[in-house]
């Protein structure tokens, strides 16, 4: 068997700026017995998880009372700025590892909404993400109109709706990061056809396209190909599904041990990973491919 991997493999900048922040703070739970948490799972891969789990650091799902000699972790998706507000002012150490085009999308919304556009977001309904930049539209306005699109159908009827309200609204589309460039443009079509005037924001991360691309090309050399990554992260979704696009065997594991049996037959096998999928992980996905062929 042959196993070709993707051009494009392993944490992307934000991810590991995320990865980073929490190995330093690590550091401080250790020599202060402060307490650190993260609101949060920070990166959606099970294996990261549980490495941030053992070095003692707290995953929540809402912020504690109060944190003494500690801190807590924005992770790389981002926070809604009232929250973040309100821990600052009881005093909370923050630790922002928001990913910077995550951040320079939060701010975006904020710009275009103090300017009086009706926005459309394109992406998850309860994306942290999104529910971010949600937050910070809120604080520029907040803004007449802002509606968040999951599909073709929920933009257009969202559209369709703002045409009845106001035919003659400034509106403006911005997107999840991690959501495909194809995905984008079909909700931006849906929006144009009642407002030819959108202002379509480029928010894709620059990581995300190049790993679509290169998962592409990657299609064109492989009988089969498998997606590393968990299955709760969006950009690694997104991977599958340009996979399953292609027509052929595709499977999305979040490790050596999630691999089909029947994936070792094929003389060529290919291997694409999510932003949030770590080294070790991919590489104990090809070994296993490798001894068992």
């Amino acid at each position: 068997m042959q196993v070709i991997r993707s051009s494009v493999l392993g944490f992307c900048d934000g991810v590991s700026r995320a990865v980073e922040a929490v190995a330093e703070e690590s550091k401080s739970v250790k020599t202060s017995g402060g307490q650190v948490y993260i609101l949060g799972p920070l990166v959606h891969n099970a294996d990261v998880l549980e490495e941030i789990k053992k070095s003692g650091i707290e995953e929540l799902s809402k912020p504690p009372e109060t944190v003494d000699d500690g801190a807590i972790i924005v992770r790389a998706h981002g926070i809604e700025p009232r929250l973040e507000k309100e821990l600052r002012e009881k005093g909370v150490r923050i630790v922002d590892a928001t990913c910077s085009k995550v951040k320079r999308n939060q701010l975006k919304a904020e710009e275009l909404a103090s300017q009086g556009y009706s926005l459309f977001l394109a992406g998850g309904h309860e994306h942290a993400e999104i529910r971010g930049i949600l937050g910070y539209a809120e604080l520029g306005g907040p803004p007449p109109f802002c509606e968040v699109t999951g599909s073709v159908a929920e933009a257009e009827k969202a559209a369709a709706a703002l045409f009845e309200i106001n035919k003659d609204a400034k509106t403006a589309l911005l997107g999840q990061t991690t959501i495909s460039e194809d995905e984008y443009e079909e909700i931006a079509d849906a929006i144009l056809k009642y407002f030819p005037g959108l202002e379509i924001i480029n928010t894709i991360c620059s990581a995300t396209k190049d790993r679509q691309h290169a998962l592409r090309e990657l299609l064109e050399k492989v009988e089969a190909v498998i997606i590393a990554g968990g299955k709760d992260s969006a950009n690694t979704r997104r991977l599958f599904a340009i996979a399953q696009e292609s027509g052929k065997p595709c499977v999305l594991v979040e490790n050596s041990k999630g691999i089909p049996e029947s994936f070792y037959k094929y003389r060529t096998v290919g291997l694409s990973a999510g932003a949030s999928t770590p080294d070790f992980v991919i590489d104990e996905i090809e070994q296993q491919l490798m001894q068992a062929s």
